[in-house]
């Protein structure tokens, strides 16, 4: 069966009468993004590395780090065997959403290929509350997708507000460029070398 995402993105585990509520938070993402980086997180599952799936666990809990503390706790003096069957299908539908989903729209929100994924986190982080102005504590809080798809409905706002004047403004931005003009506080459909060209068409001149 195909995972599906969730409209909001999380996950329960029930066992022994604890519950435990995961949510990918950008903070929790970039936290073990930074300790681990995502293949090994994915490594870590199929291998039932219990540190490290504790630590997911821990660090993603929406519930409180009580409530995770209970839920890992009515797993003593059990096998492990039976805490990884319990535990592997959540947490490999968590993992999936710890990267943005696909948006499904005239532009493209996703940042480039070639960042790696801290400067992604770091992006949405900066779009988070640079561009639509999340306070701090907001923008950590939410999930990688959401804040892709806020900041991807904000362009598509200021396209319908400001409207479009040529069949250019329909065209894909540059990633790579748009990324770089985020990161100078530019507009991302900003089109550097459009201007560097016209400024060396002066200097010939």
């Amino acid at each position: 069966m195909t995972f599906k995402r969730p409209a909001y993105e999380q996950v329960t585990i029930a066992h022994g009468g604890n519950t435990v509520t995961l949510r990918p938070s950008l903070q929790a993402v970039y936290t073990l993004e930074a300790r681990y980086s995502l293949p090994a997180l994915h490594e870590a599952l199929q291998e039932h590395n219990f540190t490290i799936i504790k630590d997911i666990i821990l660090t993603t809990s929406d519930s409180g780090y009580q409530d995770a503390a209970a839920f890992l706790s009515s797993f003593i003096g059990k096998p492990l065997s039976h805490f990884f069957r319990t535990v592997q299908q959540p947490l490999a539908e968590l993992l999936i959403m710890f990267t943005p989903a696909p948006v499904k729209q005239a532009h493209t929100a996703t940042p480039a290929n070639f960042m790696t994924w801290a400067d992604v986190y770091a992006a949405l982080y900066d779009r988070a509350t640079g561009w639509l102005h999340w306070t701090p504590e907001t923008a950590w809080k939410a999930t990688p997708t959401e804040i892709n798809r806020a900041y991807m409905a904000h362009v598509e706002q200021l396209k319908t507000i400001h409207g479009s004047t040529n069949d250019q403004d329909t065209k894909q931005p540059d990633p790579h460029q748009a990324e770089r003009n985020i990161a100078d506080g530019l507009d991302p459909e900003f089109d550097r070398e459009g201007l560097h060209a016209l400024k060396y068409k002066g200097k010939v001149r």
